[in-house]
């Protein structure tokens, strides 16, 4: 079986509203792509902080300017009028895990991902908050990181680690540390061994700057050698880029001896064989 479930109804950014995407004539563009490709498990999982409910948890500005859509409205279409999977991709901020556990609880999730984008207010992975203006040096930037992403983890909160090394996204168009880059992953993988969570193996990383799955082979390395479980995702936002990159991808799983894959349900997971519908 292959999966995707970290798949976006609508593009990011202004004028993407909900009553534009989140209609049975998109999902049929998406579940068209994924049946095509072969994928037989196919999920939703849109931003928290497209979501009004997000604001209590975080009131950064990026947060303020995309909230607009009701959360459980969302978790309503996708429920009853789909048959996507429903999850979301919940962002970990620091200090404020009480506000979005008690978010998440309640709701009617098949899988919830967890993602790492911001360091404080600063981004890893945007370029109005780039975190790489203020940023003193590269190893402060990966170290910190990887404590977040290691504390994400840790939280118990994500049925998924999204994009485990996002922090390279821009390649060598911004700092590169000099450290052997295991130095970072090390620091992360207690806590995602720790907390449970499968990690997602993302072929999002290939339509980036950085040019290269998420995450790196290295760290792929050691979180199978650790018994992390894999969930298999393409991070699309448009049916396009549905399984993109897929046939690189399980050649890299099979390089380190990844056989299953997770599949979710009520935020259950159990692990199944990879390969064609």
């Amino acid at each position: 079986m292959l999966t995707d479930y970290h798949v976006h109804l609508r593009p990011d950014g202004p004028d993407t509203p909900s009553s534009r995407y989140f209609t049975t004539t998109n999902v049929d563009r998406f579940r068209e792509a994924a049946s095509d490709r072969g994928v037989a498990e196919l999920g939703v999982s849109e931003h928290v902080y497209r979501f009004v409910q997000a604001l209590d948890v975080w009131d950064h500005e990026y947060w303020r300017d995309s909230a607009f859509d009701d959360l459980d409205a969302y978790c309503a279409f996708v429920r009853e009028e789909t048959d996507l999977k429903l999850g979301i991709e919940a962002d970990f901020i620091p200090g404020r895990e009480d506000r979005m556990a008690n978010l998440l609880d309640g709701r009617p999730w098949d899988y919830v991902i967890g993602s790492v984008h911001f360091l404080g207010d600063d981004a890893v992975d945007y370029d109005k908050y780039d975190v790489w203006t203020r940023a003193d040096n590269a190893d402060k930037v990966w170290r910190r990181y990887f404590e977040v992403l290691g504390q994400a983890a840790a939280s118990g909160m994500f049925d998924v680690m999204a994009h485990p090394d996002l922090v390279k996204v821009w390649g060598q168009t911004r700092p590169w540390p000099e450290k052997d880059l295991r130095y970072y992953y090390e620091i992360a993988l207690e806590g995602i061994v720790e907390g449970g969570a499968a990690f997602e193996l993302s072929t999002a990383g290939l339509r980036k700057p950085v040019g290269e799955i998420y995450p790196s082979l290295a760290f792929l390395e050691m979180l199978v050698d650790a018994g992390v479980p894999v969930a298999l995702s393409s991070d699309a936002h448009v049916p396009e880029h549905v399984a993109h990159g897929y046939d690189q991808a399980q050649e890299l799983l099979a390089s380190v001896g990844v056989t299953e894959l997770c599949v979710f349900s009520g935020r259950e997971r159990t692990l199944v064989e990879i390969g064609p519908t």
